[in-house]
């Protein structure tokens, strides 16, 4: 117990300050070198704002995923995956962030880093479907691909009011690391989602409550799809725990997903810039970013995660989970007009 405690003390502070200090030196990089985001009628902001802070946290995991492998808290295959995929994400997200890639190419790449992540982690794990374990076998792979894919691309279209993309990865890193040590006898695979959660928590305070500096594509790709592998490694661990997971992203999946399928259905070019998911209509129904933002956090933190440990802990079927703690989301973005202009 000494040695958890230990470990998480080694992870949260250092990993924190670092992301601190290293948003505050891109946030110098960016006014100096003026990679501002500059407003435009579909933004969500009004004052040009530096953007690419998410490299903090980039390279503050990055760094200490080779810590995690030597103390034997990362497996091989799980921290190949993470330096492949993770730098080929960030990668083409700053170079979209400097200058403006085409969608094709980036989803190119995305699904390339999606691959390579899956070569090394599996597919999905067999799933209890009401009652059915369902072994996917080699369709699990391509499966896993389109979810590493949409979820790094929903993470990015859901960053677009200050502090929502970091409370979102700190609240589901806390309850995801919550119900590792829970579930688990393998007590080191917590100590990933804390890195993950810490080293966004140092970037996040100069993000929120209002933003100095915006996470950016490199940033927010990369988190969705660390957030992604981390779910299908908890997944392979314990099958309960990647429908964890994905109760505990609830709030972005339902509104990404929910505004995609409605602008696919009236023909929008889904690719193109936009403020009509549900979180940004709620930001201009209140005039503030701030209690949308506290409110998905709440959200995560009383109504997903105790949902999510009834899972986990075997209690409720993953499906049945999904279903309850989905159904009010879906309510709550429709009402709030997700997808409509």
């Amino acid at each position: 117990m000494g040695e958890c405690r230990l470990s998480m003390i080694w992870i949260l502070l250092p990993s924190f300050t670092a992301a601190f200090l290293l948003t505050w030196m891109l946030r110098r990089h960016a006014i100096a070198t003026r990679l501002l985001d500059v407003p435009t009628a579909r933004s969500s902001h009004s004052v040009p704002t530096p953007r690419g802070g998410g490299l903090a946290i980039v390279a503050v995991v990055l760094t200490a995923l080779p810590w995690l492998w030597l103390y034997g808290l990362l497996n091989t295959g799980a921290l190949l995956a993470w330096l492949g995929a993770g730098v080929t994400v960030a990668m083409v997200g700053w170079w979209d962030d400097r200058d403006h890639v085409p969608a094709r190419w980036r989803l190119l790449v995305h699904f390339v880093a999606a691959a390579w992540a899956i070569i090394w982690l599996g597919g999905l794990p067999q799933l209890d479907l009401f009652g059915w374990d369902v072994d996917f076998g080699w369709f699990g792979r391509l499966l896993a691909v389109l979810y590493l894919v949409w979820l790094l691309n929903l993470y990015n279209f859901m960053d677009g009011i200050d502090g929502i993309a970091g409370i979102e990865a700190i609240t589901v890193g806390l309850g995801a690391a919550f119900l590792a040590w829970l579930a688990l006898s393998d007590a080191g695979f917590w100590v990933a989602p804390l890195l993950l959660a810490a080293a966004t928590a140092g970037f996040l305070v100069w993000n929120f409550p209002w933003a100095r500096i915006f996470m950016g594509d490199a940033g927010s790709g990369f988190v969705g799809i660390s957030l992604g592998m981390l779910s299908l490694q908890a997944g392979l661990l314990a099958p309960e725990l990647f429908w964890a997971w994905v109760i505990l992203l609830g709030v972005f999946i339902v509104d990404a997903t929910l505004t995609l399928l409605r602008r696919l259905l009236r023909g929008d070019r889904v690719y193109e810039a936009h403020r009509i998911h549900a979180y940004q209509h709620a930001a201009r129904r209140v005039g503030s970013h701030v209690p949308i933002s506290v409110a998905v956090g709440a959200i995560n933190l009383f109504w997903l995660l105790p949902i999510a440990t009834l899972v986990g802990l075997g209690m409720l079927s993953g499906a049945a989970g999904i279903l309850i703690a989905y159904a009010p989301l879906v309510l709550l973005a429709s009402w709030l007009g997700a997808g409509v202009d």
